[in-house]
């Protein structure tokens, strides 16, 4: 307990000391995932045309990434808001905690599906199950005699003989990406614990089935494609043969050029997410920093923006952009603990 109140009295002097510098600062700084920011975007643009102020700086660095930048300390050298595409890791509120960011706020604004995707220049209707996903991405697979083998799979063919006959190629997030997190836990887990012997393994040896089951292959039909899901999507109309994953928000934006796979028969769209029928959907989140609300010029109006019926209504501008909205009753909870700066953890 002492050492969290030596931390928030810390943060307390740093945030004083800063007034001055922070006020020179005249933008607010949002930074995290690449999922949430055109959505962060999205809500800076309406902020500073309603007004007149200058609009937040909006960065996209990963869900991880974010997080560290968050965390790094208290004063306007630190970003005031960070997007997330999962909750907060209690490694991160540690991490907060240990730099003096001990009062953050966490806002749920709405749900995504983890979109898998093609080109709509490919032919094929196509139709994953996870199982046949994580054969084509794993890094091992089970050898039928309680081991594990590299991955031999390299056309969808081999995984099973009514897909394509064309090479396994997969753009996707890198690890510091809260997609990448997502795609490991809601499709490659899903995929692996169906396989000859991982039931057995994971009763015996949790941390050993969590490591073969969340590896991607480094072999080359799985490719990191950096945090900036846009180069995906161009990478994808180059070649049309080749599968995408990144946020539902992405899919849906550049829906003229791609089409989605669907997961276990289930397309991706708005009505499947928010029913979840669709097998690979996640919350997203924000997460803001209430010692900077009355440091940093404009903070408080820019969160309540963006956790206005205006942008997260199921009519609002953030579900134009793919953004599957809460329900009534959790969208005012959202705007009472954001606007009221309720603590996260209490």
């Amino acid at each position: 307990m002492n050492k969290f109140l030596l931390a928030a009295s810390a943060a307390s002097i740093a945030i004083v000391a800063s007034v001055g510098a922070a006020s020179a600062r005249d933008q607010i700084k949002v930074t995290g995932s690449s999922t949430v920011f055109p959505y962060s975007q999205a809500a800076a643009e309406e902020y500073a045309n309603k007004s007149g102020k200058p609009a937040p700086v909006v960065e996209s660095v990963g869900t991880g990434g974010g997080f560290k930048a968050f965390c790094g300390g208290v004063g306007p050298d630190f970003a005031d808001v960070t997007g997330a595409s999962r909750a907060i890791k209690e490694s991160e509120v540690k991490l907060c905690a240990d730099k003096g960011v001990v009062d953050i706020t966490e806002a749920l604004i709405g749900y995504d599906g983890l979109s898998i995707a093609v080109s709509r220049a490919n032919t094929t209707d196509w139709n994953l199950t996870e199982e046949q996903i994580f054969k084509a991405l794993a890094a091992e697979l089970p050898d039928g005699k309680g081991g594990f083998v590299a991955n031999p799979n390299k056309k969808w063919s081999d995984i099973d003989a009514s897909l394509p006959a064309t090479d396994i190629v997969a753009f996707g997030p890198p690890p510091t990406s809260g997609t990448r997190d997502a795609f490991v836990e809601l499709t490659m887990h899903d995929g692996c614990k169906g396989l000859a012997g991982m039931a057995d393994l994971k009763k015996a040896d949790e941390k050993k089935w969590t490591e073969v089951c969340s590896r991607m292959r480094q072999d080359g039909p799985f490719v990191e494609a950096g945090e900036n899901d846009n180069l995906i999507v161009q990478r994808l109309e180059s070649d049309p043969n080749s599968i995408g994953i990144f946020g539902y928000s992405f899919l849906y934006e550049n829906s003229d050029k791609l089409k989605d796979v669907k997961i276990n028969g289930v397309p991706a769209n708005f009505d499947t997410i928010a029913d979840g029928s669709y097998p690979i959907a996640r919350p997203l989140y924000f997460y803001v920093k209430n010692a900077h609300r009355d440091v940093i010029p404009g903070l408080k109006e820019f969160l309540a923006e963006y956790v206005s019926d205006e942008a997260l209504g199921p009519d609002g501008y953030l579900a134009e952009r793919g953004l599957t909205p809460l329900s009534d009753d959790k969208r005012a909870a959202v705007q009472s603990a954001v606007l009221e700066g309720k603590k996260f953890g209490m």
